[in-house]
């Protein structure tokens, strides 16, 4: 091989290693036990807008699952959780968009579960619906629901993006109330049986400008199970919005619970 071959060769393996994707390299403490994530999404959408989450954690080195609900029933919802938190290896920090949030109170109190992160997310005690979370708390008047004969519901294409999402792009925004999952509304009048948060640390991230929830209701929640919380400004689609503020609380909370073992 003469000396200008070996030179484009080198350039080329360069060039291929530049363009290896930065999750090959794993930034997590080699005694780290927590290195799973399992993510949540909640009603109206699916698991595709944790994309940028999910980037932001491989690129650290997590491995990170995300849980696809039919958006059927609590039950439902609960049990494709609990079918992810079987396939980890490991410990788990679980995480939940707003409905996501009911369904890992539940399924968070699988032992694999080492810590909880909710995301301008519900967390009901055992024994309450969700519904009951906005008892005394200001109407969300720009989140409309509207519900068919069947009794499912899908955000209201008109408010839509006042509502959810209104720091996302029209284009997005678009696509997202058109390809909206709609949730069983039957959902948040089931009680839970389980509350994860009473035996598991837990985070918050709030979007302050949240119209899916009435600011305090948010508060209140996150002081209620005792979740440390970061403040983000952002709308309800937060979980797509503001990746790397979620993900910097998850890799907290995975540090956190790692270093008390």
């Amino acid at each position: 091989m003469t000396t200008k071959t070996k030179t484009a060769v080198a350039a080329i393996a360069a060039a291929l290693s530049a363009a290896i994707p930065a999750a090959a390299a794993d930034t997590i403490a080699k005694d780290q036990s927590v290195r799973n994530v399992v993510l949540v999404h909640g009603a109206f959408a699916d698991g595709s807008g944790w994309k940028g989450v999910y980037d932001n954690l491989t690129k650290r080195g997590y491995r990170v699952t995300v849980v696809q609900n039919p958006l059927t029933s609590l039950a439902d919802d609960v049990a494709a959780t609990k079918r992810a938190l079987e396939r980890q290896d490991g410990p788990v920090i679980l995480v939940g968009h707003s409905w996501g949030g009911t369904v890992i109170t539940e399924a968070g109190v699988d032992p694999n579960v080492a810590g909880l992160v909710y995301v301008s997310a519900l967390s009901p005690d055992a024994g309450e619906t969700t519904a009951q979370q906005y008892e005394g708390f200001a109407p969300a008047s720009e989140f409309v629901i509207e519900t068919t004969k069947d009794g499912f519901g899908y955000v209201s294409p008109e408010k839509f993006k006042a509502g959810f999402a209104h720091d996302v792009s029209d284009a997005d925004v678009a696509f997202m109330r058109d390809a909206q999952v709609p949730i069983n509304m039957s959902s948040f009048g089931t009680k839970l049986e389980n509350a994860a948060w009473r035996t598991k640390p837990s985070w918050a991230v709030i979007a302050t400008e949240d119209k899916a929830f009435d600011q305090a209701m948010l508060i209140h929640m996150a002081e209620r199970i005792k979740a440390k919380i970061t403040k983000v400004s952002a709308s309800h689609a937060l979980f797509m919005t503001q990746p790397k503020v979620v993900a910097d609380t998850i890799d907290q909370a995975a540090k956190a619970v790692s270093a008390k073992k």
